[in-house]
């Protein structure tokens, strides 16, 4: 029987580890970590346990990934007045980095949009190591190079905001017009299921009287266009001809990614 709690002990410590690191890259480390700090000094609290592995992993997330991650070229998105993450759980899940190139990138779309009412506002981009390490549930973030960007909204009076209808950013859909193309039925009906799966992760909507809008989103996404260093930019087909976005870099993800009218992703070249 002691036997048997050892095992489901160390299954359940495995799996915490597993869960950790596929969320945040870094958490199981840092869960080893303190694991082994906490037999070191006997801790047999589980409370104490539990502070000791939130302390060790803001460490590893505020203090040592921020200086080991330029070794495998990437570094965390710069914030300013136009640059801000839309959940800060995006930073506490190591999230958050991105090759240099894209902070050039995302800089200069901010200088552009001084003294407008637009910001950026970013979703997840990529975790701080290893080219080809899944971010999950997305296919591409793996590199550095992509960043997923909030769609810009305004109240009823008209007014842009950088206030948003879900929690996480992702979720709340601007759903196609009777006379625009509907790419969204088109890929469920083909059987690709998981196509509008983000409904389930918006972690609760809110400001539910702001609507999106199209003058807004068009003028973020006409001043990212312009930047030379952008390679692609994915929108769902219904916004880019509601946008008349012509431009070839904008571009379609397919059926075998999630829809896109809930967000703008952008890549490097």
């Amino acid at each position: 029987m002691l036997n048997l709690i050892k095992a489901i002990k160390t299954l359940l410590r495995i799996l915490i580890f597993v869960f950790l690191t596929i969320v945040t890259q870094i958490g199981g480390i840092a869960y080893f970590v303190s694991l082994l700090l906490s037999f070191r000094f006997k801790m047999s609290n589980r409370t104490k346990r539990t502070f000791l592995f939130i302390g060790v992993y803001c460490v590893f997330t505020f203090l040592l990934v921020p200086l080991t991650a330029p070794m495998f070229g990437r570094e965390r998105v710069k914030h300013s007045a136009k640059v801000s993450p839309t959940s800060y759980m995006t930073v506490l899940l190591n999230r958050n980095y991105v090759r240099p190139e894209l902070n050039v990138l995302l800089d200069k779309v901010a200088q552009n949009l001084k003294g407008t009412a637009i910001t950026i506002n970013y979703l997840d981009a990529n975790f701080p190591y290893i080219n080809k390490f899944p971010l999950l549930p997305h296919l591409s973030h793996n590199d550095g190079k992509k960043i997923d960007l909030s769609l810009i909204y305004e109240t009823e009076a008209g007014k842009i905001t950088d206030k948003q209808l879900s929690n996480s950013g992702y979720g709340v859909f601007a759903e196609p017009k009777a006379n625009e193309r509907n790419q969204i039925d088109k890929c469920l009906g083909e059987g690709f299921f998981q196509y509008d799966y983000p409904k389930y992760l918006t972690l609760g909507r809110k400001n539910k009287r702001l609507s999106f809008s199209e003058r807004g989103t068009r003028e973020l996404i006409e001043q990212i266009l312009l930047i030379p260093q952008l390679g692609k930019l994915f929108i769902e087909p219904h916004l880019k001809q509601r946008l008349k976005l012509n431009n070839q870099k904008v571009r379609y993800q397919g059926c075998r990614s999630v829809r896109h009218d809930d967000h703008i992703h952008i890549q490097l070249k």
